[in-house]
């Protein structure tokens, strides 16, 4: 369901370098008191999430947050060819997008990344110019290696459904640090391939913002799955803030059929009405004390 109140998105395109880039701006219903914005999925991900990924900003426009969501070079409507883009000319892109927002709410922005997308704002928000106020995580990637051998095998498994030859995904590696592959229906270039096969967010610095991170399980009484209790762990004895919530839904990024992650969405609603409460009351707090030293 959208929310009654959500107020009507404005599709635009943002000048970047090069070309356009698509972007869908879902405004605060009133004065804005938060921003995020959005980091889509890799690939496939990306189109099997836009559904669930919308409802979501809708439902935190209501709220109050204002969300932009981009289509990164290549990807989407924006300009370019998905083999042509790059790692750092996404990162350029929100770096665009990133400053259009908090000019537009004058608000500090927080990033909402999921899957490949976190671990893109992650690296992103470690050398980003701006201040990042949140992180929003759904299912992140934690490593880009172990993610592009996802991507290969489901290369090859759609190889030997059509009969292919026999090929490994060593095999395929090593054909990909030489030109382009299609991969599950997009070319993937060789360095953007070293790219994420490089990244560990594990290796990368905690983040300095709070975190709220969701992981969605299969049931209600399985936690989150090791690797990320282990990172969450680590970070905070790093300093970090991070809240991780495992959700029983139906992973949308990786259904081919339509999927709106309700329970996943509820979670994420609710952990950023606490924030918008806190918000609140730190304001509250502020105009109480100003009143009280012009008494």
């Amino acid at each position: 369901m959208i929310p009654a109140s959500s107020p009507r998105a404005e599709n635009f395109f943002l000048p970047a370098a090069p070309g356009q880039r698509y972007c869908l701006y879902h405004p605060a219903a009133g004065v804005p008191k938060a921003a995020l914005l959005y980091v889509a999925p890799f690939g496939e991900e990306m189109n099997r999430t836009r559904r669930a990924a919308a409802l979501q900003a809708r439902a935190l426009a209501a709220q109050g947050v204002a969300v932009l969501q981009i289509d990164l070079y290549g990807s989407g409507d924006s300009d370019g060819e998905f083999g042509d883009a790059s790692w750092q000319t996404w990162k350029q892109d929100l770096a665009l997008a990133h400053a259009w927002l908090a000019a537009k709410t004058g608000r500090a922005v927080g990033l909402w990344g999921v899957r490949l997308g976190a671990l893109l704002a992650l690296d992103y928000a470690s050398n980003a110019a701006l201040p990042v106020a949140r992180f929003v995580f759904w299912q992140p990637v934690l490593r880009g290696a172990v993610y592009l051998n996802q991507l290969l095998r489901l290369r090859l498994a759609g190889e030997m459904l059509a009969g292919g030859g026999a090929v490994d995904s060593r095999q395929l590696r090593a054909a990909l640090r030489e030109q382009a592959q299609e991969i599950g229906g997009y070319d993937v270039a060789p360095a953007m391939a070293d790219a994420i096969e490089s990244l560990d967010a594990g290796k990368l610095a905690a983040p300095d913002a709070p975190v709220h991170w969701f992981e969605v399980v299969a049931d209600a009484e399985r936690p989150a799955p090791p690797p990320a209790l282990q990172l969450a762990d680590s970070w905070r004895a790093r300093g970090a803030q991070v809240a991780l919530q495992a959700v029983p839904d139906q992973p949308c990024w990786a259904t081919p059929e339509i999927a709106e992650c309700p329970q996943l969405r509820a979670a994420t609603t609710a952990a950023i009405a606490e924030v918008l409460q806190a918000i609140g009351a730190g304001a509250a707090r502020t105009a109480a004390k100003a009143e009280a030293r012009d008494a």
